[in-house]
Parts: structure tokens; sequence; C-alpha cells
């Protein structure tokens, strides 16, 4: 008796071309499928259109006197940058309440800033030693925006 063994062919090597090639039609239909389902998700969401040719929404108010304009100024730059906590400024960009008022200062005034700032601040907590031990105890940047906005509201009031 005799036998036979079949035996399988191996496939052929693909090259890069063919394997690269491979690699499109599955991603294609990986996103064709992630497309889908994006649209499936979402179709029940308002589509708003946005006009690309309109200006920036304008920074904060500007102010008169050279405290309160420099609280605005850094109150601005933290919503346009970010914030942060335990460092002047982070490796995205991101500024401290102090580090925010030292970059928009542009007349010198960044350490009388500081100082009213404080005043501020002590007002509702007395026991708060300086700036930047309050802005490390915050959480998120809603009270530092709050905060720099009184803080520059009653610079101009005052006079400062």
């Amino acid at each position: 008796m005799t036998t036979t063994t079949r035996t399988r062919r191996a496939p052929a090597a693909l090259d890069l071309d063919a394997r690269l090639a491979l690699t499109d039609a599955a991603m294609t239909a990986r996103l064709d499928q992630a497309a889908v389902a994006f649209e499936v998700n979402t179709a029940h969401l308002p589509v708003t259109s946005v006009d690309l040719t309109a200006p920036a929404p304008a920074a904060g108010p500007t102010y008169d006197t050279p405290i309160a304009d420099l609280l605005q100024r850094a109150h601005d730059r933290i919503q346009r940058d970010g914030w942060t906590t335990r460092q002047q400024r982070n490796t995205r960009g991101a500024l401290c309440t102090v580090g925010a008022i030292r970059a928009a200062d542009r007349s010198g005034h960044a350490d009388q800033a500081c100082a009213y700032l404080l005043e501020v601040i002590q007002q509702q907590l007395p026991d708060t030693p300086a700036v930047p031990a309050w802005n490390d105890q915050q959480t998120n940047a809603g009270p530092i925006l709050r905060t720099l906005a009184h803080a520059a509201r009653t610079a101009s009031t005052n006079h400062l």
C-alpha cells in the first residue's frame, strides 16, 4: 500500500509593499467602522457652525490703573495658557498666579500687584501667608480667576 502525503506549500513571502497594502486595507476598514459608529453615537447632538473668520473673543476689561490692569492681564493669561500649582510654569506653559502676574508685567508692578492680591485674599482667608501658598491650595482655576478678576475691579475702584 502506498500512501501519499500532501505537503502544503509555504506561502510566498510578502514584500514590504504588499504588507503595507494589506495593512492599509485593514486600517481603512477599521476607520470606516469607527466613522459609522461615531455618526451613530453622535447623531443626536446638535451641530453648531463656527465662523472661522470671526475675531477671537476679547480679553477681559482693560483698566486705567496699573495694578488693576496687570491683575486683569494675569487673569487673561491664565485663561489663555492654563493654570498650574507648585511651580511658576509647567511644561505645557500653564502658569501659577504669581507666574501669570510676572509674565503679564510690562512696567515693574508685579510685586505691588502680588501684595495687593494677598490683601484681597486675606480679606476672606486671614491666615493665608502668601499668594503661592494660596495658589497651591486650590484644586482648579476657578477660584484663581474669580479672585484675580475681583482684585482687578477693586484695584481700579481704589485707583491702584
